[in-house]
């Protein structure tokens, strides 16, 4: 097993997830055009859609990190940390990324970046005072491994694209509720209205759990990825053990972004329900630990 042995794959479903995005996109338009009676609002989504997909492309790394609020630092700034990126890139076979600081005091971290030649690593003010370097080490292993499996680029453009769904069905739903339901029998009336209702809102609900399915599951590859990169999951395991005990609230996370971070922003949220674990953006801490701790390093 190597850092590189899904890049191929996530990099067909980058491109897989553009597509889809744009149908979606579309075809809530056209639906929703249906139901409005308005051609206007097909052209509408059909802008949006390209628009937002070529916008989520090339920048969704730099909405990611204006969100966040994350500083860019150079080598001078933090010589330790800069060591430690440039190290497990070389073993990694990766070009070094940029490097941003979170000012925050809860320990956590992220990758962006559209490919391995414009990836970033983020990472907390409290992730640098709390670990040891190899739980450090373990934690930017993690992210680079995200940034090798190609999963930054699906990760980051998520961001955006989610957010369009949610936008289109709020417009659709004002809309319809304030004087846009005047579709005729021939569209489908007052039926057609309910559908497009429930459509709109059950669109965005959709999209978030699709999210964060993909979500979970890379966090396991990204964990497995980290362990082989440093040869020790136990400095890894260690790290989310105790980014998962702090009780730091992080002010610049919100739920658009919380599926980037390398553990829950959202300090005792989690909940246990099989609804609510649709839409959590994490596998549950104990589980890759001890994924982690059963690994076996040869």
């Amino acid at each position: 097993m190597t850092l590189y042995n899904n890049a191929d794959s996530n990099k067909r479903r980058s491109w897989f997830l553009i597509s889809a995005f744009l149908i979606l996109v579309i075809g809530l338009g056209y639906f929703f055009s249906l139901v409005m009676d308005s051609l206007a609002i097909l052209i509408i989504a059909v802008v949006l859609a390209v628009s937002m997909s070529f916008t989520s492309y090339w920048y969704s790394d730099k909405i990611v990190l204006k969100m966040s609020n994350a500083q860019k630092i150079e080598k001078k700034d933090n010589p330790e940390l800069y060591r430690i990126v440039e190290n497990l890139c070389i073993t990694a076979g990766l070009p070094v990324p940029d490097v941003y600081i979170i000012n925050s005091d809860q320990p956590n971290a992220f990758a962006t970046g559209r490919d391995p030649e414009h990836a970033v690593v983020a990472v907390t003010r409290g992730l640098l005072d709390r670990l040891e370097r190899v739980e450090l080490e373990g934690v930017i292993a993690h992210e680079l491994s995200h940034i090798g499996n190609r999963d930054i680029l699906i990760d980051s453009m998520v961001v955006v694209l989610v957010g369009v769904v949610a936008i289109m069905s709020r417009i659709f739903l004002r809309v319809s509720f304030f004087g846009g339901g005047d579709s005729d029998s021939k569209k489908g009336g007052a039926i057609l209205l309910i559908l497009g209702i429930v459509a709109a809102i059950l669109a965005p609900l959709a999209a978030k759990a699709i999210k964060m399915a993909v979500s979970r599951k890379r966090e396991f590859l990204a964990d497995a990825s980290g362990a082989l990169l440093t040869r020790y999951p136990e400095g890894l395991a260690r790290a989310l053990e105790k980014i998962s005990k702090d009780e730091h609230k992080l002010e610049a996370a919100n739920y658009s972004t919380a599926h980037l971070y390398i553990s829950s922003p959202f300090r005792g949220k989690e909940t246990k329900s099989w609804f609510t674990k649709l839409f959590m953006s994490h596998p549950p801490v104990e589980d890759r630990i001890k994924a982690l701790k059963g690994m076996e390093i040869d």
